[in-house]
């Protein structure tokens, strides 16, 4: 049935719980994995005594940062689809728009399932803070499954 599912992770519990979710499927189909960690592109600025400034040293600071929740996130993908037998690839990727480079990784790797966590937040709360699986749900072209 599916022969690469795709997992977007953030380190959240939410999305481990989405990463086990889709490495038992993935050892059920005989299927592999793709765990994919999308960094939000720019860095921010910092705010001061009433001043905004960014410097390279807070740039490169903020960087390994953004690395090492990275590399956390997908270390944890990885020994969980170890763990239940499944062969993964760990991406990490950089974007403007997250849900656009999730659905950009499934088309370029072959992907024929995304599984992806949903706090399920709704109302001013969506509005606010977005939601990248829901977004994903709107424009993909091939099977999402959910996991709350």
């Amino acid at each position: 049935m599916y022969k690469n599912i795709l997992v977007p992770i953030d380190g959240s519990a939410l999305s481990l719980t989405a990463v086990r979710a889709a490495a038992g499927l993935a050892a059920r189909l005989g299927a592999s994995l793709t765990a994919l960690y999308v960094t939000l592109e720019g860095v921010p600025s910092a705010f001061s005594g009433g001043t905004i400034y960014a410097s390279a040293v807070l740039g490169r600071q903020y960087e390994n940062y953004l690395r090492k929740q990275a590399e956390d996130a997908l270390a944890a993908a990885q020994a969980q689809a170890r763990r239940a037998g499944v062969a993964v690839v760990a991406l990490r990727r950089t974007a403007r728009q997250p849900w656009r480079e999730i659905l950009a990784t499934a088309s370029r790797r072959g992907c024929d399932l995304i599984v992806m966590g949903s706090h399920g937040r709704g109302g001013v709360q969506k509005l606010l803070l977005g939601s990248e699986t829901a977004k994903v749900l709107a424009h993909a072209r091939i099977p999402v499954l959910v996991c709350r």
